[in-house]
């Protein structure tokens, strides 16, 4: 299956996604702030990062932009799971690079079919 990094400081959250994940087959690592994400991405470089936009130290679009301006992950793509869910959020979002957008709440269902429409 996919690799996939989960960047949210939301412990129960991240918790629910790994969760789902994990027990469809794909391998799942959490960081719990965005520049430990940017950190766990270099070491990764993952199939698919999901992302929170608001976090400590860095936040979700600082996070899409480190990624998006590195050539080794020209092939990851990022989902953006966030409670913002204004127009122009959502518009700053896919500008800075993320694939698909996520409002908060969600359902872990719906998580799960996106993830695999990125896997391809």
């Amino acid at each position: 299956m996919a690799s996939i990094l989960v960047v949210e400081d939301d412990s129960d959250v991240a918790g629910l996604i790994s969760f789902r994940l994990a027990a469809s087959g794909h391998d799942v690592v959490v960081a719990c702030d965005g520049a430990a994400g940017v950190e766990q991405a270099r070491i990764l470089v993952p199939d698919i990062v999901i992302l929170d936009w608001m976090m400590p130290r860095k936040n979700g679009i600082e996070v899409c932009a480190e990624i998006r301006a590195d050539i080794r992950f020209e092939r990851t793509r990022i989902l953006m799971l966030t409670a913002r869910a204004k127009d122009a959020d959502r518009e700053l979002a896919y500008a800075t690079g993320v694939d698909d957008f996520v409002t908060k709440p969600f359902s872990p269902r719906d998580l799960l079919a996106r993830v695999e429409r990125l896997i391809g």
